[in-house]
């Protein structure tokens, strides 16, 4: 074996400094995972019976996705976390209206729908950086929705999480497809490996998800880097754009240095989203095109608010009968007779036992879980 296969898993120039932090961490009451021990040994290279595979397919082979994110097991109940390096000269206010969204009364409230922050740690060597502890949670759409029901619930708890923001002054800025996520505890009770979300949480095997339908889950905003909490005495405040993920906002192509109401933003994004991760994806959301359309008018002015959002989607799902939210999500991509087997497996497998079993064709969670407590779907 050559020096560049010895090397192929070793830990990168990321992970060595999440490696020197390991013992701080763990008297914080944080474990990371043995990749980061500073005594570990590579388990692929240890002498062993049978076929010798690659070494991803090691546990301790999945290396970190991203250089300031990082996992961890919390010492005090077992549960898995996420660690976020910010630096607060670059991020000055994430942290601040983190905590706000986190903290009583505001983060009791059923409509908050901002990922909680669970701990705050200062970084023993470098006063610029602080690292926020937060839940694991899964993008929003992985696995795939199933039925209109589950991505019209989706949207609800979307369109009352970003009302509740703006309702607190506060404009996300980014609040496009990679900053939504789901507590994906009710669909994925065994978990999943935090830095390979397709293989189970012990790195061996993919995971196997129940449905939306059968054990709603609840949908959270995360990274507020850019976020900003405005006065309530101003209503329209204006600001130079800061680009997030989404490049496609017209004002911002149209002049990046002109000031713009960010809260007309967020409104763009979420119906971007809606545009490229449903209009775009399913046959059968056309009723959603004119809010869509109307949430991503290139004049941001004429674009409506989030209460006025929020009203108009009560509006088109008030309208929808419990057969409609049911359907099946068609995907643009399937022919006439993948659509026919689907059907047949749907109908068959999912729908009419969800019927028999009481389960809504809206399915929305009961409450939030806890970070604590077992998210095991009762049997």
């Amino acid at each position: 074996m050559g020096p560049l296969a010895e090397e192929l898993g070793m830990l990168n120039e990321w992970e060595i400094v999440w490696r020197d932090r390991y013992e701080w961490l763990q008297q914080a009451g944080y474990t990371l995972r043995p990749r980061y021990h500073p005594g570990w040994k590579p388990s692929w290279k240890e002498p062993r019976k049978g076929p010798k595979r690659i070494y991803f397919a090691y546990e301790d082979g999945v290396e970190i996705m991203v250089p300031q994110i990082m996992d961890a097991v919390r010492t005090s109940d077992g549960s898995i976390v996420v660690l976020k390096e910010i630096r607060k000269s670059v991020h000055p206010f994430e942290i601040e209206i983190g905590r706000y969204f986190s903290t009583p009364p505001v983060s009791s409230d059923a409509r908050n729908h901002c990922c909680p922050i669970l701990d705050v740690l200062q970084d023993p060597g470098d006063p610029d950086i602080e690292f926020v502890v937060m839940p694991l949670l899964r993008l929003f759409n992985d696995p795939p929705f199933v039925t209109v029901g589950e991505v019209m619930e989706f949207l609800r708890q979307a369109f009352e999480g970003l009302q509740f923001m703006h309702e607190h002054h506060v404009a996300h800025r980014d609040c496009g497809a990679l900053n939504v996520m789901m507590d994906s505890r009710p669909i994925l009770p065994n978990n999943f490996h935090p830095q390979a979300p397709y293989r189970n949480l012990n790195g061996q095997g993919f995971v196997k998800a129940y449905t939306r339908t059968a054990h709603p889950v609840r949908y959270y905003f995360t990274d507020f880097g850019i976020s900003r909490k405005y006065s309530a005495d101003n209503p329209n405040p204006m600001e130079v754009p800061i680009f997030g993920g989404d490049k496609s906002v017209p004002e911002h192509l149209e002049d990046p240095l002109r000031h713009r109401n960010p809260f007309r933003t967020d409104v763009y994004y979420l119906g971007s989203l809606m545009r490229t991760r449903f209009l775009q994806v399913y046959t059968n959301l056309t009723v959603l095109e004119p809010l869509v359309a109307r949430m991503t008018q290139a004049d941001p002015d004429k674009r409506p608010t989030m209460d006025e959002v929020v009203a108009s989607f009560g509006d088109i799902l008030s309208k929808m009968s419990w057969l409609q939210l049911r359907t099946r999500l068609v995907w643009r991509r399937d022919g006439f007779f993948m659509n026919v087997i689907k059907g047949v497996y749907q109908l068959s497998a999912r729908t009419i036992p969800h019927m028999l079993m009481g389960r809504k064709a809206l399915p929305t969670p009961q409450a939030a879980l806890g970070w604590s407590e077992s998210a095991i779907p009762p049997s």
